[in-house]
């Protein structure tokens, strides 16, 4: 067997990834030429604009003046202009009712019937061995001594789930259906996921007050993005073959949407279920500073009194949501009977009742295991024997010294050195290798607006973190999503362990890291990491499953090796979720940016965080734009911009 596949299984392979890129060979030698023609135009005019050297302190806008009068202005007519009276007011009092309607419910229910309740719905969607694990997970939360923050934080993330997965799926299918669409919806989509939610927070606390109404938008803008993208990643990737056959047959647009596309994209649509849910409760902690109460109080309330196993008692019951919401979403499967519905309905009453009559619907106080002190204690051990002096390997706060040495210090100098319009033209040349000439200029404008924003030196240094952490990430998520797409016994292994990095809120890892690492940039790229691997394996796996079966078979029965399968059928085939799987690695990395200016990452993050500690509209907006910009920029450099991509 010669060291590549026979010539139609690998041209198929080729023409799927050219057809994925929306590129023909023309335009991929005119996009290779681009970045030549850009450098002609582009580096005499930077010599002859400044030369070189940082932005230039005349090309700045100062918008501390604006943004502080918008301040004032919506705090002088929150109370009076009918923009709050007549349209934010009912947004805000239709989801303090959604959310309290949900609380009274689980109440009234009591633990058993709420207990109960789980276990039944995860037998009739998913089997009986969900069904112990959800009864186990609630059980587990009554046991840490967390039922009823578990109770509010769960009826926060029933609304904010199911709102995100509305808006989500609503705008996936627009932009799954219209290609002017998709393009348009993307800077949104994007701005959405990258604005930090502490440099929104500022303004939405400003227009909702503090409390659940503010903390269920910020939890909506961060968690409907990944339902959106894969949606339409789903609907744009339906297989042209059935829904060619079943226009023959004379269906309808509609018809072909609901019999054809959206069965089709089945499997995107329930792993953008999955995501939603993960980040939704994974902004549990970040809500809770505006008010949102709940299990991201408790946690908030324990780190700042360094209390890590207090944190973890209530970090615990979060990932146990996210477990059961994930599990009885994603196995969620066709049939079961309408009686059987009704069965378990009943069940869930009488329990209910049961429990009501003998007066016991708070979970009983004797019921409770102490994890903190333990926790406190291993915390404590590791830090003592890990931090320093390991023989041979050294201790973590080495291997953060040489990350901080070897790689962050150069990329961040690296950058800095570089005069603003060498950055500007790479930009561009990285965009146009990648896309189109309007890719490149919406590129290079995102990039220039951060100089005109007065940050252009903090961005910087927060790229250089940024482009350590995404390349962390996908060396490790691609690596683990292989193994992963090849072995259904190690996915299954690994889906618990992806679940608790996903949902476990940042803040609770967050002293560990610091623990074990210290205090500087190296913590915040580990955080970023920890954060970003889970949906990037997951996205891959997904990708990787996805690929044709008949494609695979055809490079078997021509001896192909499983390498060779990888390499040039699978690959080559999963193309778009591999890019999809990037886009998110980045979007991730920047929205952990803030969690990394508490820990010492300083630049961008810090700002944001100063910002919003102060109340300083400007500096926590104007650091969370240049944020979005870098966002934009990123996605821009590695989604490749065509016909279908």
């Amino acid at each position: 067997m010669s060291a590549t596949l026979s010539a139609p299984v690998r041209e198929a392979a080729r023409k799927a990834a050219r057809t994925a890129a929306g590129g023909a060979p023309g335009a991929a030698r005119l996009r290779r030429f681009a970045p030549l023609a850009a450098a002609a135009v582009l580096i005499p005019l930077g010599i002859l604009l400044a030369g070189g050297g940082s932005w230039p302190a005349a090309l700045s806008v100062d918008l501390s003046g604006p943004l502080g009068s918008a301040s004032d202005w919506i705090i002088d007519n929150r109370d009076s202009h009918p923009l709050f009276l007549y349209f934010l007011g009912h947004i805000s009092n239709g989801v303090v009712l959604s959310v309290r309607g949900v609380y009274l419910v689980l109440l009234a229910a009591g633990w058993a019937g709420v207990t109960a309740a789980a276990g039944l719905v995860a037998w009739r969607a998913a089997g009986v061995r969900l069904a112990l694990t959800a009864v186990a997970a609630f059980a587990v939360c009554g046991l840490l001594g967390m039922w009823v923050p578990t109770m509010q934080t769960l009826a926060l993330m029933v609304v904010a789930v199911a709102a995100s997965v509305v808006l989500g799926a609503l705008l996936g299918l627009a932009a799954g259906l219209s290609d002017r669409t998709y393009r348009a919806l993307r800077p949104v989509l994007d701005t959405m996921q990258v604005l930090p939610a502490f440099a929104y927070l500022l303004p939405v606390v400003l227009v909702f007050g503090i409390g659940v109404p503010a903390a269920v938008l910020a939890t909506v803008v961060y968690a409907a993005p990944p339902m959106a993208r894969l949606t339409a990643l789903g609907l744009r990737g339906a297989d042209a073959g059935v829904l060619e056959a079943a226009a023959s047959l004379g269906a309808t647009g509609r018809q072909r949407l609901l019999t054809a596309r959206i069965p089709l994209a089945r499997k995107e649509l329930l792993l953008g279920v999955n995501q939603s849910i993960m980040m939704a409760l994974s902004m549990a902690v970040i809500a809770s500073v505006i008010g949102a109460g709940g299990l991201g109080d408790r946690v908030y309330q324990a780190l700042a009194s360094v209390d890590v196993g207090a944190a973890l008692a209530a970090g615990v019951p979060i990932v146990l949501l996210a477990v059961v919401l994930d599990r009885t979403a994603s196995g969620a499967r066709a049939g079961g009977g309408r009686r059987g519905w009704v069965l378990a309905a009943a069940a869930t009453v009488a329990v209910a009742l049961a429990g009501r009559l003998t007066g016991r619907l708070g979970w009983p106080d004797a019921w409770y295991v102490d994890i903190a002190g333990p926790v406190n204690r291993a915390v404590d051990w590791m830090t003592a024997h890990l931090y320093s002096g390991v023989p041979v390997v050294g201790g973590t706060a080495d291997w953060a010294a040489r990350f901080t040495h070897w790689v962050l210090d150069p990329v961040r100098d690296g950058l800095q050195a570089l005069p603003w319009w060498a950055v500007l033209l790479l930009v561009g040349a990285l965009a146009l290798l990648v896309g189109t000439w309007r890719t490149a200029l919406t590129a290079v404008t995102a990039m220039a607006a951060i100089g005109v924003l007065g940050v252009w030196d903090a961005s910087l240094d927060t790229l250089s973190q940024v482009l350590a952490a995404v390349a962390v990430t996908l060396a490790l998520g691609f690596a683990v999503a292989v193994g992963a797409a090849r072995s259904a016994r190690l996915e299954r292994w690994l889906r618990p362990v992806l679940d608790v990095f996903q949902t476990m809120p940042q803040f609770v890892y967050l002293i560990p890291v610091v623990a074990l690492f210290g205090v500087g940039r190296a913590p915040a790229v580990a955080a970023a990491v920890v954060y970003a691997l889970p949906a990037v394996v997951r996205i891959t796996t997904q990708g990787l499953r996805g690929v044709d079966p008949v494609a695979l078979e055809s490079a078997r029965s021509l001896g192909a090796t499983g390498l060779q399968q990888l390499r040039q059928v699978q690959l080559p085939l999963a193309r778009p979720a591999l890019l999809l799987a990037v886009n998110q690695a980045v979007v991730l990395v920047l929205a952990v940016v803030i969690i990394g200016g508490l820990v010492g990452g300083g630049a961008l993050g810090y700002d944001v965080v100063f910002g919003l500690a102060q109340g300083d509209l400007a500096t926590g907006l104007v650091a969370g734009t240049a944020i979005v910009c870098l966002g934009l920029m990123l996605d821009r450099v590695t989604q490749p911009t065509g016909k279908d991509a």
